[in-house]
């Protein structure tokens, strides 16, 4: 559940070497983001508190496409499914026969889906980026410029070119990690992976 809010709406421990000036950051990150003009992956979340201890864990698979679109499901038994077209999100609880439906907030510092996913040619406005890089591994630190937001610290890491993982801390220290794997870049996707129909007899919020 905190993995699908923190995509709504907002370990990698290696000798590296220094890092990078901002501007570089921001080209670098973008490039490897835009490499992906769709992706799919599976994903394991682990989502600790602030003293280190276990809050949850899941796994899933998820489904990206440039602008905006976007699948995340979540296996059983904590089952849940967020979809995206670009315009709206829709959340399901299948547990709760639930549908939660809300405007997409187009901001990358509500949104973090959207850095995989969507237009980051403003991601500069919207973070203070930093990265390190050492062989195919390339850490990027992203620090909300905005005030409003969910996380105050968000890591994303690739390896040879492709996401491996991505960690988002909020103000209270509590972390969330995101591991991808299986992932596959510029594959076709069908479009109904995107659409999403409210089943019969589910209880639907309008946020």
């Amino acid at each position: 559940m905190r993995l699908v809010r923190l995509l709504l709406l907002s370990a990698l421990t290696l000798v590296l070497l220094p890092v990078q000036a901002d501007e570089r950051s921001i080209q670098r990150l973008t490039q490897l983001l835009n490499q992906a003009q769709t992706l799919t992956a599976r994903f394991s979340q682990l989502t600790l508190d602030g003293s280190g201890t276990q809050l949850q864990e899941s796994a899933g698979e998820l489904a990206l496409k440039r602008p905006g679109l976007f699948r995340w499901h979540t296996d059983e038994p904590m089952e849940q499914l967020l979809v995206s077209n670009g315009q709206k999100v829709w959340l399901y609880d299948p547990d709760l026969q639930q549908v939660t439906i809300q405007t997409l907030d187009q901001r990358l510092t509500h949104t973090p889906a959207l850095l995989l996913s969507g237009d980051v040619s403003k991601i500069g406005e919207n973070f203070e980026i930093t990265h390190k890089e050492a062989g195919g591994v390339v850490d990027f630190i992203l620090k909300p410029k905005a005030k409003d937001t969910l996380f105050d610290n968000l890591r994303l890491s690739f390896r040879n070119g492709v996401v491996n993982d991505m960690q988002l801390i909020d103000s209270v220290g509590q972390r969330t990690n995101i591991l991808f794997f299986g992932v596959k870049m510029n594959q076709k996707i069908d479009a109904a992976q995107f659409v999403f129909k409210v089943p019969a007899g589910a209880d639907v919020i309008q946020e």
